[in-house]
C-alpha cells in the first residue's frame, strides 16, 4: 500500500470517528436567557412595587376583604401566564427541532457522498500506482512528461485537499447540529416539567381562592355596596395612573439626557479624530518638505563636484490616500448600556387618535355598565363593565406598551397599556395577565383573560380609557 493511500485512508477514518464525538452534559441556553430577562426587568419592577407601596401608605382603610385574595389571585395570574408562555415556547422549540432534523438528514447524506468520493479517489490513485514526486523527478524521464505528471499530481492533491476540507467542515456541522438538537430536546423536557409544576400550582391556588371566597363572601358583598370603598377604589386607580405618568415622564427625560450625552460624546470623538488627522497631515507635509530640501542640497553638492548622479524621484504621497483607516472606538465608560425594558409607548405619536371609532372591543360580551352611569350610592362609572365568560381572551384595543401589570385593591389583576400621546387603556378584574411590564403589544394581541379578581361579584372586564390621566367615554372610540 502506497504512503499516499495510507495517509489519505487514515485521515478519512479519523474524520469519520470525529463525527461521533460525545456530547457534553445537558445545558440549555433557555434557562440563562430567562434569568437574564428577569434581571433586566428587576429595576423596573422595583420601581412599580415602590409606587404601589406609596399608594398603600396614603390610604386610611387598611382592612379590605379582597386583600386576602390578592396573593392567590396573583399566583393564578402568574401560573396562567407561565402556561401560555410555555406553550408558545414549546411550539417554537418543536419547530426548531423539526428543522434541525431535516438539516441533519441532508448533512448526513452529504457526508456519506463525500466519503464515497474520497474513497474512490484514493482507490483510483492506489490502483494507478502513482509515484511520489521525488521519485518522478529522479526518474530521468522526459522533462516535459515529468512536468506534465507533476502538474497532474498537483491537481489531484488539490482536489483531495478540497474534498477533505469540505468533509471536515460537514462533519463539524453534523456534530454542531446534533448538539443543537440535543439542546432543543433538553429544552422541551424543561418546558414539560415547568408546565407540570405550573398546572399543579394553578389547581392549588384555584382551590385556595375558592375556599377564601366562601369564607369572605358576606364581607365582600358588604364592601362592594359601601360607597366609601368605591370612592377609595376609584381614587386608588387615579393615584396609580398619576404616579405612573410621572414615572414615565422621568424615564423619558432620563432617556433624552442619555441620548444628548451620547451625541456629545460622538461629536467630541469626531472632533478629536479630525484634529488628529490634521496633525498627521501637517507632519507628512513637513516630512515631505524636509525630504525635498535634502534632495536639493544633495543635488547642489553633486553639481559642485562635477558629478551628476540622478536621484531617485520622490514617491507620490497623496495626503488623503495614504491615511490609515482608523475606526474610532468609544472608551469603555462611554459605551451605552444594553437596552432595558422601557415604559415609553411603542406606538408613534398621533397613531392612536387616528383610530377613533374604528377600534374593536377588548372582549366580546354584554355591556352591563356604561361610562357616567351611577354605581348605586357610590360615584359614577369612569369606564365600562363588559360581562363575559371567565377565561376568555382580552385583547389590546391598539398598539402600545404595557406600563402596569399587577394586582391592585379594587381592580384585582390590572393591566394598563400606553398608546402614546398620553392615551391609555385600562383593563381590570382579570383572571390572568398575559403580558409583563415593558412588553410591546399590537392591536388585537391577547393581554389578559376574563375573571372576577379583586372581589368582583361577576365575571367580566372593567375597561377604561384615559387622556392625560383623565377618564373619558370610550363609546365614541371603541365599537362595543
Amino acid at each position: 500500500m502506497s504512503p499516499a493511500w495510507r495517509a489519505g485512508l487514515g485521515l478519512c477514518l479519523a474524520l469519520a470517528l470525529a463525527s461521533g464525538g460525545a456530547h457534553g452534559a445537558k445545558t440549555t441556553a433557555r434557562s440563562k436567557q430567562k434569568v437574564a430577562a428577569e434581571q433586566q426587568r428587576a429595576d423596573l419592577q422595583q420601581k412599580l412595587t415602590a409606587l404601589k407601596r406609596d399608594i398603600s401608605r396614603t390610604e386610611s382603610a387598611k382592612d379590605d376583604a379582597a386583600d386576602t385574595l390578592a396573593e392567590s389571585e396573583e399566583a393564578i395570574s402568574n401560573a396562567n401566564r407561565a402556561l401560555r408562555e410555555l406553550a408558545a415556547e414549546q411550539e417554537q422549540t418543536g419547530v426548531k427541532l423539526r428543522e434541525l432534523g431535516g438539516e441533519h438528514e441532508k448533512l448526513v447524506a452529504t457526508v456519506a457522498r463525500q466519503k464515497a468520493q474520497l474513497a474512490k479517489l484514493l482507490r483510483e490513485q492506489y490502483v494507478a500506482g502513482n509515484e511520489d514526486r521525488i521519485k518522478l523527478l529522479l526518474s530521468g524521464d522526459n522533462p516535459n512528461r515529468i512536468n506534465r505528471d507533476l502538474q497532474m499530481l498537483a491537481y489531484v492533491s488539490q482536489a483531495q485537499a478540497r474534498l477533505l476540507g469540505a468533509l471536515r467542515t460537514n462533519l463539524q456541522a453534523v456534530e454542531s447540529n446534533q448538539a443543537e438538537a440535543q439542546n432543543a430536546k433538553d429544552e422541551l423536557e424543561e418546558i414539560a416539567q415547568e408546565e407540570r409544576e405550573q398546572k399543579t400550582l394553578l389547581e392549588q391556588e384555584k382551590g385556595r381562592r375558592a375556599a377564601l371566597l366562601t369564607t369572605l363572601s358576606k364581607r365582600l358583598v358588604a364592601q362592594r355596596k359601601d360607597a366609601g370603598n368605591l370612592e377609595r377604589d376609584e381614587q386608588r386607580l387615579g393615584n396609580l395612573v398619576d404616579r405612573l405618568g410621572k414615572l414615565i415622564k422621568e424615564q423619558a427625560e432620563a432617556a433624552a439626557a442619555e441620548r444628548r450625552r451620547q451625541e456629545q460624546l460622538a461629536q467630541a470623538r469626531a472632533e478629536a479624530k479630525a484634529k488628529a488627522d490634521a496633525e498627521a497631515r501637517e507632519k507628512r507635509l513637513a516630512a515631505r518638505a524636509k525630504a525635498q530640501a535634502e534632495r536639493e542640497r544633495l543635488a547642489q553638492e553633486q553639481a559642485k563636484g562635477g558629478k551628476v548622479k540622478p536621484l531617485p524621484p520622490l514617491k507620490p504621497d497623496p495626503i488623503d490616500a495614504d491615511e490609515p483607516k482608523v475606526v474610532a472606538r468609544p472608551a469603555e465608560e462611554d459605551k451605552p448600556e444594553p437596552a432595558r425594558p422601557s415604559l415609553g409607548p411603542a406606538a408613534p405619536e398621533g397613531a392612536f387618535a387616528s383610530l377613533r371609532g374604528r377600534m374593536s372591543a377588548p372582549v366580546a360580551g354584554r355591556l352591563s355598565a356604561k361610562f357616567g352611569s351611577r354605581r348605586g350610592e357610590g360615584p359614577s362609572w369612569k369606564g365600562v363593565f363588559i360581562h363575559a365568560a371567565e377565561g376568555a381572551d382580552i385583547k389590546a384595543i391598539a398598539a402600545g406598551r404595557v406600563v402596569y401589570a399587577g394586582w391592585l385593591r379594587g381592580s384585582g389583576n390590572l393591566i394598563i397599556v400606553d398608546h402614546g400621546s398620553q392615551y391609555w387603556s385600562i383593563y381590570g378584574n382579570n383572571q390572568s395577565l398575559l403580558k409583563r411590564v415593558g412588553d410591546a403589544v399590537k392591536g388585537g394581541d391577547a393581554i389578559a383573560s376574563v375573571g372576577n379578581s379583586g372581589g368582583n361579584e361577576e365575571s367580566g372586564l372593567y375597561f377604561e380609557m384615559r387622556l392625560q390621566g383623565r377618564p373619558f367615554d370610550p363609546a365614541g372610540w371603541v365599537k362595543f
